[in-house]
């Protein structure tokens, strides 16, 4: 058995953003390739921001994406017993000591050493103290090494190093008794066996003062990587004017997990040329040194294309079942009508997304459209009106309407009347959706059967 750890760590102050769910999907990936364990922690220990909406939110969008998790969700907030005993531990052993720095005092040290050009860290006025100050607010504070460096071997950007006096004295836990980040993300690790920890490159320089923490605590220095940030095409960090940027919001536009996956992936991390990946395929051919050190540009055409390639390969039967939700948006009752996967089938070609597909299958099952005037003395001319009159009459007649059967129905009734297949087509097309854009008029009337066609075709000619 392997033992590589990784984990997935969002906040929940909102919802599954496209650069976490690449994060948690490069963690998946390593985790599933090494045979590893994947582990799901909710860091909610910002009450405040925390909602439980958010973490729904968080595990609908791993959960449609398709990563599954071995161990949690686990909760921060369960855990404030445990980083109180490690503060605790910390203080006992004077590697952290409690700081009685006012806010205001600090305000003012910061301000003075902003004016003389210095850099506003602490400058460790509580660091030598000997005694406490009974009755008197605190932090908690690490306390630091003054010189030397702190460094690692970033798996994606190579080796990072600090300067141990540019860091200063980190508070562990707040005058009201509460951990914070850098405190409790270590906590957590350690106690968890995390291995490996792949987060966004915001995080490089809490890296350090958490090395430290390691180091401090007696556990194991975990592998970093730190994975480049998703811009949009204006080169900003990718937001909301540059479109959706929650992964449920993409589902509701009508993408397949698949797409998504094989799009975030593809953000930062290449394998040769190939575009296309199963998840069998990653978790084969992934590896986090293959992630580039350049941010990822998103690209809505290329997500869109991918999108039209996996409907297009999709299994009819699965896109009928990811289409009901479309459908009953747009007021279509499936039940009463041609088969949904019939349906599908005719539209695989033509839809980008299941919502084109959803629009594009609304004419099958609500037969009441109007016709538009002008659309109508455009398309069903008297010439047309004629032929679309015969072509009824030839349909009552026909035995068979399978695909072949209708296609060469078509071809001897243009031949009989001697016009070509657009002077036919393009009328009957009209007549049975409403609209001069559709699926092959074969499939079209195929799905809709002998006495739907003709019923709609004799409607338009007496419209």
């Amino acid at each position: 058995m392997s033992e590589v750890r990784l984990r997935f760590a969002p906040s929940p102050t909102g919802y599954l953003h496209v650069g976490g769910a690449r994060t948690a999907l490069f963690n998946w990936l390593l985790a599933r390739k090494e045979g590893g364990e994947f582990i799901l922690r909710i860091e909610d220990t910002d009450v405040a921001r925390s909602t439980q909406e958010s973490v729904d939110a968080i595990l609908e969008g791993m959960t449609w994406l398709g990563l599954d998790w071995d161990e949690g969700p686990f909760y921060q907030s369960d855990n404030f017993p445990l980083y109180r005993e490690y503060v605790e531990k910390m203080l006992a052993a004077g590697s952290a000591y409690k700081c009685y720095c006012t806010a205001e005092a600090l305000e003012k040290k910061r301000e003075l050493a902003i004016s003389e050009g210095r850099k506003p860290k602490y400058d460790g006025t509580c660091r030598s103290l000997t005694e406490d100050v009974p009755g008197a607010p605190f932090v908690v504070r690490f306390r630091a090494p003054l010189e030397g460096e702190t460094a690692f071997n970033d798996l994606i950007k190579g080796r990072i190093s600090f300067q141990n006096e540019e860091l200063d004295d980190l508070i562990i836990q707040r005058t009201d008794g509460t951990p914070t980040y850098n405190f409790t993300v270590v906590v957590d690790d350690a106690t968890m066996g995390i291995t490996t920890v792949i987060r966004g490159d915001d995080h490089v320089n809490n890296t350090p003062r958490q090395i430290l923490l390691y180091e401090a605590l007696g556990y194991p220095v975990p592998k970093f990587a730190h994975v480049p940030m998703i811009l949009g095409a204006d080169k900003a960090r990718l937001s909301k004017r540059h479109g959706a940027t929650s992964v449920m919001a993409y589902r509701d536009m009508g993408f397949l997990p698949e797409a998504m996956v094989n799009y975030l992936v593809r953000l930062g991390w290449s394998y040769g040329d190939e575009e296309i990946f199963t998840l069998d395929d990653l978790i084969q051919k992934f590896s986090i040194e293959s992630v580039g050190r350049s941010a990822g540009v998103f690209n809505p055409d290329k997500l869109l294309w991918l999108n039209a390639h996996y409907i297009k390969t999709g299994d009819p039967q699965r896109l009928a079942d990811l289409l009901l939700p479309f459908l009953r948006e747009r007021g279509v009752d499936h039940t009463v009508g041609p088969d949904l996967v019939a349906v599908v089938r005719t539209l695989l070609d033509r839809s980008r997304t299941m919502l084109e597909m959803a629009d594009g299958a609304i004419f099958y099952y609500k037969s009441d459209f109007e016709y538009d005037e002008k659309s109508l003395a455009k398309f069903l001319t008297p010439a047309a009106r004629e032929l679309c009159a015969a072509l009824v009459e030839r349909l009552r007649q026909a035995e068979d309407l399978g695909h072949e059967a209708i296609a060469a129905l078509f071809d001897g009734f243009c031949a009989e009347k001697g016009v070509k297949m657009k002077d036919v087509a393009q009328p009957a097309r009209y007549a049975l959706t409403g609209g001069s854009a559709s699926p092959g008029i074969y499939d079209v009337i195929g799905v809709l059967g002998r006495d739907e066609t003709i019923r709609r075709i004799q409607r338009a000619l007496s419209a």
